[in-house]
This record gives C-alpha cells, sequence and structure tokens, in this order.
C-alpha cells in the first residue's frame, strides 16, 4: 500500500528531472536569437544567411525540449 505512493512521487520526481534538459534549451534559443541579431545589428548584409543560421539553432534546440518532454511523459503515464 505504501509502496505505491513511493512509486508515485518516484515519477513525478522523474518527470521533474527530466524536464531539466528544457532549461537547457530555452538558454540554448535565447543565445541563438541574441548572437543573430547581434550579428545582424552589426553587419546587416549578412541579415539572410544569420537568419538562416539561427533558425537552424532554434530548431535544434527545441528538438531537445520536445525529447525532454517526451522522455518525463512517457515516465509519468507509461512506466
Amino acid at each position: 500500500m505504501e509502496t505505491q505512493g513511493l512509486i508515485e512521487a518516484a515519477k513525478f520526481i522523474g518527470a521533474g528531472l527530466a524536464m531539466i534538459g528544457a532549461l537547457g534549451a530555452g538558454v540554448g534559443v535565447g543565445l541563438s536569437v541574441q548572437g543573430a541579431v547581434s550579428g545582424m545589428a552589426r553587419n546587416p548584409d549578412a541579415y539572410g544567411t544569420l537568419l538562416t543560421s539561427m533558425m537552424l539553432g532554434v530548431a535544434f534546440a527545441e528538438a531537445i525540449a520536445i525529447y525532454c518532454l517526451v522522455v518525463a511523459f512517457l515516465m509519468l503515464f507509461v512506466l
């Protein structure tokens, strides 16, 4: 009876720890956009190249956040 509550608590703690990766993804998106905007301000001619690189960086960082979310949902609802 008591072990069921312990298992539920462990699931919630594990899902919370899995979402720490989303924090890193948020920082990565922020740094990517900051660098691109700074580069665009310094050299407006490189706008297209910087925008493409920024979009790729944001997409890859968001993919990591989505993986973290999927792992957290798996821990909560499947295990």
